[in-house]
């Protein structure tokens, strides 16, 4: 399909031109954001910081940054930052091929812990990972197990992620900020040898190694931060109980924006909208994989305790998709910068 070559193509490029650039980047966070916000939590919601000492009004103030839609803005060069995130879902649904809801077939929960660390390894580029510890729980399935069990838990290590951020384009009064990305997603959680007394509970991880390229754009609009990310997704073949699996890439649409509440400085409302997308599948073998789609809305609310340290507590609620499951899951999440 057309628009498949060209985020192919456009992935490629991204690629390319962050390796070509790596080993010399050529600028850095403005003079302007320094002084604004010295000691500050560079990377996260920062925006164009006006040159002009009578346009303070207009500088972007720091934020949390989105939950789940990734920020654009680079850490400064030898800052660390750790990020550790709860999650809780609730499975409400199971979401059909036909894009309808129909009944989970049980009881089903999962707790996350995802455990970011990200470091400014250059100036205009981060490097983070992503530690994930999952737990999971069904109860009066409507399928037992081998010896009659209608409920299990299984808990344990997730898929680790690896993510490689470079600015390629800094945010001015017209242009936001653009920032190409590479991540890697590797097959750490347990999604093989599956033992059906678990009832599901036991499949923790995807079992492919899941490359991405794409880009992430954000743009301070007064009074609203706005973020995008455009990603597409390649994930290897795998096998499980059920044979060899090739899954289908995905293509990764989130927008989020944020509100800096001016009666109350510390405290900022956001919305995410975030969703993903089959995209078929470029090389290899012929999916044979169902396509799968799911879209979310993430309500947040933010608090600013200090330049280093700030909080963010909202709830996605998943409301279409199809092949996937629905459900209500709150979300906890703090950043503390070093």
């Amino acid at each position: 399909m057309p628009w498949r070559k060209f985020l192919t193509g456009l992935c490629f490029v991204v690629v390319c031109f962050w390796a070509a650039k790596l080993p010399a980047p050529v600028w850095a966070a403005t003079e302007a954001q320094e002084e604004a916000a010295p000691g500050a939590l560079e990377g996260r919601g920062e925006g164009f910081q006006p040159e002009k000492e009578e346009a303070k009004e207009e500088e972007c103030p720091a934020t949390f940054g989105p939950l789940v839609t990734d920020t654009a803005v680079p850490i400064e060069k030898g800052r660390f930052a750790f990020q550790p995130t709860f999650s809780y879902s609730f499975i409400t649904d199971a979401l059909n091929q036909n894009w309808r809801r129909v009944s989970a077939g049980g009881n089903y929960r999962s707790f996350a812990m995802d455990y970011k660390f990200t470091y400014g390894l250059m100036e205009n580029l981060e490097v983070f990972v992503v530690l994930p510890y999952i737990h999971n729980w069904a109860s009066s399935t409507n399928e037992a197990g081998p010896n009659g069990e209608r409920s299990a838990n299984f808990g344990g290590i997730g898929d680790i992620n690896l993510t490689l951020k470079y600015q390629l384009v800094p945010e001015s009064e017209k242009v936001p900020t653009v920032t190409a990305l590479f991540a890697t997603d590797f097959p750490t959680g347990h999604y093989r040898h599956l033992n059906p007394r678990f009832l599901g509970t036991d499949e923790i991880g995807g079992g492919s190694y899941v490359f991405t390229a794409g880009f992430n754009f954000s743009k301070y609009l007064r009074p609203f931060m706005l973020y995008a990310n455009l990603w597409y997704s390649m994930a290897t073949d795998y096998t499980n109980i059920d044979g060899r699996q090739h899954p289908r890439d995905f293509v990764t649409i989130n927008l989020a924006g944020e509100y800096p509440f001016p009666f109350a400085p510390k405290w900022v409302a956001l919305l995410e909208v975030v969703s993903t997308w089959d995209g078929g599948r470029l090389f290899g073998h012929k999916a044979n994989v169902p396509p799968m789609a799911l879209v979310s809305v993430i309500p947040g609310i933010e608090y600013m305790a200090t330049d280093k340290l700030s909080f963010c507590l909202g709830v996605q609620v998943d409301v279409a998709g199809k092949n996937s499951e629905a459900a209500v899951t709150p979300l906890f999440s703090l950043v503390y910068a070093f």
